[in-house]
C-alpha cells in the first residue's frame, strides 16, 4: 500500500492531479490484467517548422545526424521490433539517425500525410497535406541525454520539413510522460485535442476532444480516424 500512494504522489507532483491520478488507475488496470486491459491518454500537438536553423544546431565532429535507409545496419540497434521498423520504411516513413561512431545516439520519424498509430488503434490524417508533417517516436539512448542530440536531430528534421514546403509538425504525446511533456513545450508545441484510448483485448473504447469524439472498436478492423489540422488552418476551418 505504501508503495502505491507513494507511486501516486510522485505521479500528482509531476503530471498534476488530473493527470497523477489517471496514470494510477492505468497502472492498476495493467497490473490487475497482466497487460490485458491498457489506459492511455494522448495529447495531440503541433509545433512550427522554423524558417531557418536555430543556434542549438552545430554538426559536431562526434556526432553525425543523418537519415538512414531501411537497409543500413544501424537500423537493426533501434530499440524497437523489427516488424514495426519494416512496416514504417513500407509505409513512407523517414528516419533520421543521431550516432557517434557505430553507437546509436538518437532517432526521429517523419510521417507525410497520415499516420497509422501502432500503440493503439487510431489512424491520423494530416490536413492540408502539402504543409503538414507527423514525428513520432523521438528518442535518444538515456546515456546521451545530457548532450545536443536532440535538438539536432530536430535541426535536421526541420531541415527536411522546410525542404518539403512544411509549416507545422504534428505529433501525440503521452500525458503520463513527464519528461515527454517538459521537451515538447520547450519546442513551443501547440495543444489541438486530446484523446483517451481504452484498450481491453480486442476491444478499444476512445474518446476525442473533437470529432468523432467517442468510437467503440470491437475488433482488430476496427479503428477511428482523426483529421489533425494545424492552428492556421483551423481558424480558417
Amino acid at each position: 500500500m505504501t508503495r502505491v500512494l507513494s507511486f501516486i504522489k510522485e505521479s500528482v507532483t509531476s503530471l498534476g492531479v488530473a493527470n497523477g491520478l489517471l496514470v494510477a488507475v492505468a497502472r492498476a488496470l495493467d497490473e490487475a490484467t497482466r497487460g490485458r486491459c491498457r489506459l492511455f491518454k494522448y495529447y495531440f500537438v503541433a509545433q512550427p517548422v522554423p524558417t531557418g536553423f536555430t543556434a542549438t544546431f552545430s554538426r559536431s565532429a562526434q556526432t553525425r545526424i543523418f537519415m538512414a535507409s531501411a537497409g543500413e545496419g544501424i537500423i537493426k540497434r533501434l530499440p524497437r521490433p523489427p516488424e514495426v521498423i519494416a512496416r514504417r520504411f513500407a509505409d513512407g516513413s523517414v528516419c533520421f539517425i543521431a550516432a557517434r561512431a557505430e553507437t546509436l545516439v538518437g532517432f526521429l520519424w517523419i510521417k507525410r500525410e497520415s499516420y497509422r498509430e501502432d500503440e493503439v488503434r487510431c489512424h491520423y490524417v494530416l490536413q492540408p497535406a502539402a504543409q503538414v508533417a507527423w514525428d513520432f517516436d523521438a528518442y535518444v539512448d538515456p546515456q546521451f541525454r545530457m548532450t545536443r542530440a536532440f535538438a539536432q536531430l530536430w535541426e535536421a528534421a526541420n531541415a527536411f520539413l522546410r525542404e518539403q514546403g512544411c509549416q507545422w509538425s504534428i505529433s501525440r504525446i503521452s500525458a503520463f510522460n513527464a519528461a515527454s511533456l517538459a521537451a515538447h513545450k520547450r519546442l513551443g508545441t501547440v495543444h489541438l485535442h486530446t484523446g483517451i484510448f481504452l484498450v481491453a483485448g480486442p476491444v478499444q473504447l476512445a474518446a476525442f476532444s473533437c470529432y468523432p469524439y467517442l468510437h467503440l472498436g470491437l475488433g482488430p478492423g476496427r479503428y477511428p480516424q482523426l483529421v489533425l489540422r494545424p492552428p492556421a488552418a483551423r481558424a480558417k476551418g
